[in-house]
């Protein structure tokens, strides 16, 4: 759906009923309705909204009074929904400018902003984007902020950069990039676009990059095509890594067992896969179902997002076929958009997606992918990126996910996802106000790491003509099963990102270098790897203009302890960046 940045000038709406409203620190509540409506308003889809016959829209007038500080430790939530899940409303609030200073404009059911609760007034904005003949109520009010537990201890962490050179082909187009290290050999294992980038380090953390590309010299004719949605994954057991590039209701995949010097090609998906916001992973089998065919031990699964569901299919031959793909949910449950997969060292699949009925939430599959079940996060509200999980090697869920005020938050499940604990925004120590792009990924139990894009500064970050915050890369760290978090900047020098960061798909314009999303694995002893793209290089990494690139860069653990506890103390000290530079 799409998001709408800046001011929305010179559109006429409906007025809801009532029209206007009020809450204060008093009368903490307000409600109203509008609809019912039969004509679609897609106008967003262009990029603007406009709101004139046929295409309506409906504008409630809040007003917001509360005592000088209120805002800390409040916020306002304004939630629209409707009684079929199957249409869709999205939410705008416009400041008494016309400027956009919050959006919900997902597939989600509640759509929920949260702001800050100072005084203000609003004018909230309800598009029916897909209304089916249905009307919306809203609700406004004033709630409190969760207590957020202090702070880890711990000793944070440090990374070093590096980035591609400049004489790989793909290495200034590394939107979405994902990463796999193979533990046997050390090599980390990068998917840029169609290229697939092998990168290793000695001893001292130097950094080299080289181009190892599934292609038909490699063996693998259909790996350097172009691509809707690349992605790579590497079973940390077997060592396999697999490249795909999706191709309609299709995938072109081949695999590598030798870092890429040469590649084996495959079915690539089950039948009948989606076209959008492919993913694979893989691990053990769940036990007390069929297993393995072949001697490779570890199920592959394969899950993409079609138009009225989402779906997974599973490999039990390496990867080489894949059995019929399974609805996982549909979008009557949750958004269509989803995170990537991960398998647990049990067996248990999870997927997770940024809006199931108001919340974020798991999609589990606990019999090889067989049947799903959506475990929903009940502390959570919506996000515009998608949220990740990573798995402990007990067994303990660790989701890190966008909040519907831009915030980092992160929960722990040790019962796979069927209840969450210790909620937390792991950004506040440091003051970021909004991120995007979630990665999660975790070694002992106890132990896990949370790496996203965030800025400190507050508003609507897609507003391409009015947001300046510069954007870093940050990587949160537990060590105590998720109780208390460690926020480290690995880039503290080096800006990712000046200005908005759109998350709105086709609609966006060139803010869109950095396209949905960022990745994060582990070495053998359990150092953070995280893949990014650098959109922010030469001179506007030392504070010139943006230049929207997509630079091809690692940051890597140098110091400090890591995810597997029989490896802390290890790390070297901290690396220049290598390669490339930026």
């Amino acid at each position: 759906m799409a998001l709408v940045a800046g001011a929305l000038p010179g559109v006429s709406a409906d007025a809801a009923t009532p029209a206007s409203g009020s809450v204060s620190d008093t009368a903490p509540t307000t409600t109203w309705s509008g609809g019912p409506f039969a004509v679609p308003n897609v106008s967003g889809t262009t990029g603007t909204v406009s709101c004139g016959d046929p295409q309506l829209c409906d504008d409630y007038a809040l007003k917001v009074t509360v005592p000088t500080g209120y805002d800390t430790g409040h916020s306002l939530r304004i939630d629209i929904k409707w009684p079929d899940s199957a249409a869709d409303f999205d939410l705008y609030v416009l400041d008494s400018s016309g400027h956009v200073v919050a959006a919900s404009a997902s597939s989600s059911d509640p759509e929920t902003v949260l702001l800050p609760a100072v005084t203000a007034s609003y004018t909230v904005r309800v598009v029916p984007y897909a209304p089916l003949g249905d009307g919306f109520t809203g609700t406004a009010g004033l709630v409190t902020d969760p207590a957020d537990p202090p702070p880890s201890t711990a000793t944070p962490p440090t990374y070093a950069d590096s980035s591609a050179p400049d004489s790989i082909a793909d290495a200034h187009n590394a939107g979405e990039p994902s990463i796999g290290v193979d533990r046997a050999t050390g090599a980390a294992m990068f998917q840029a676009y169609t290229s697939t980038l092998k990168v290793t380090y000695d001893g001292a953390g130097t950094a080299t990059w080289q181009d190892k590309s599934a292609n038909a010299a490699g063996g693998c004719p259909q790996g350097s095509l172009t691509s809707l949605d690349p992605i790579l994954f590497t079973d940390p057991a077997t060592h396999r890594t697999f490249e795909s590039q999706l191709a309609g209701k299709t995938a072109l995949t081949c695999y590598t067992d030798d870092d890429g010097e040469t590649w084996t090609p495959t079915g690539g998906s089950g039948i009948n896969s989606g076209v959008d916001h492919q993913t694979i992973g893989g691990g053990p089998f769940a036990p007390g179902g069929p297993g393995a065919l072949t001697s490779y031990p570890d199920a592959v699964y394969y899950c993409s997002q079609d138009i009225a569901d989402a779906s997974c299919a599973v490999s039990r031959d390496g990867g080489l076929t894949y059995g019929p793909a399974v609805p996982m949910y549909s979008l009557l449950d949750c958004g269509g958009l989803h995170g990537h997969v991960k398998v647990a060292p049990d067996g248990t699949v999870y997927v997770p997606n940024k809006g199931c009925g108001g919340n974020q939430a798991v999609a589990v599959s606990e019999d090889n992918g067989l049947t799903w079940t959506v475990r929903k996060n009940p502390s959570s509200t919506p996000g515009d990126s998608d949220p990740s999980v990573g798995v402990g090697a007990g067994g303990t869920v660790y989701m890190g996910y966008q909040s519907s005020d831009g915030t980092a938050r992160i929960a722990v499940s040790h019962d796979k996802g069927r209840t969450w604990l210790y909620d937390q925004n792991v950004g506040a120590a440091l003051g970021i106000k909004n991120i995007v792009f979630p990665a999660v990924t975790a070694g002992d139990d106890n132990r896990a790491a949370f790496a996203f894009l965030g800025t400190t500064t507050g508003g609507d970050y897609q507003d391409t003509a009015g947001f300046k915050g510069v954007w870093h890369l940050y990587v949160a760290t537990t060590y105590d099963g998720g109780q208390s978090w460690v926020t480290v900047d690995a880039t503290p020098t080096d800006p990712v990102q000046r200005g908005s960061i759109c998350t709105g798909g086709t609609t966006c314009g060139q803010d869109r270098n950095l396209l949905d999303f960022i990745d994060v694995t582990l070495d053998a002893q359990g150092r953070v790897l995280v893949a990014y793209a650098d959109g922010c290089t030469g001179a506007c990494a030392t504070g010139g203009a943006q230049n929207y690139d997509a630079l091809a860069s690692i940051a890597r653990q140098s110091s400090g302890n890591t995810l597997y506890g029989a490896y802390d103390a290890m790390v070297a000290g901290k690396h220049k960046k290598t390669e490339g530079g930026r």
